[in-house]
């Protein structure tokens, strides 16, 4: 389950992706982007340390983009070149929210779902009579069978910031799309569905 706070955030997460966007090689849109959430949902950290969300956004009339989000009570060691920004959390305090594509976190969040069939977590709000719970606002699902084999991802080897992205470890390689549906994916693929429409692929795996 993934537990949310009702929070003031600055800056938002809005702000900080509008800021990050442009200096991306994937990014469609205007230089300075007023950007849009269009839907989100988050995967499960079994540690309970790393929020992680998987959000699309757009920015001016441009495409949907796939922006997957982690948010840390610390920075990241090594995980510089992914920090998105910092962010003041009124419950949580200062959060490092990074690129989710050099988390080792989202990173074995994803190729669990994929190879397992899993998908989004359940997400609780935090109430002032304890957890309520709220239905995510996007759907994901993997394309593998519940009782696979998940290997662990393990440290990057290599990555290529672009679209797609992809991430290659010891175990496996990731593709993670920036503009859904642009591509297909494979046999192992994570599908996301959203405002009533069709499943769109968000990534991809492959084993090594």
């Amino acid at each position: 389950m993934a537990l949310l706070y009702r929070a003031e955030i600055r800056p938002t997460k809005l702000e900080l992706i509008g800021s990050w966007l442009p200096t991306r090689s994937w990014y469609q849109g205007p230089a300075e982007p007023g950007v849009r959430r269009v839907s989100a949902c988050r995967f499960d950290d079994p540690d309970g340390e790393v929020g992680v969300e998987t959000m699309l956004v757009q920015a001016g009339d441009g495409p949907v983009l796939h922006v997957p989000l982690t948010y840390r009570a610390a920075p990241l060691d090594g995980g510089e070149p992914w920090l998105v920004g910092t962010t003041e959390h009124s419950v949580l305090g200062e959060r490092w929210v990074y690129d989710a594509t050099g988390d080792p976190v989202y990173l074995q969040a994803l190729a669990t779902a994929i190879l397992t069939g899993g998908g989004e977590a359940e997400e609780y709000v935090d109430g002032d009579g304890g957890p309520e719970q709220r239905t995510p606002a996007m759907t994901l699902r993997g394309s593998g069978t519940p009782g696979n084999t998940v290997p662990t991802v393990g440290p990057v080897e290599q990555t290529t910031d672009g679209d797609p992205g992809r991430i290659i470890t010891g175990t496996v390689a990731l593709t993670v799309h920036r503009v859904p549906g642009s591509v297909t994916g494979g046999p192992h693929v994570l599908t996301g569905t959203w405002d009533g429409g069709s499943p769109t692929v968000l990534a991809a795996l492959t084993l090594r």
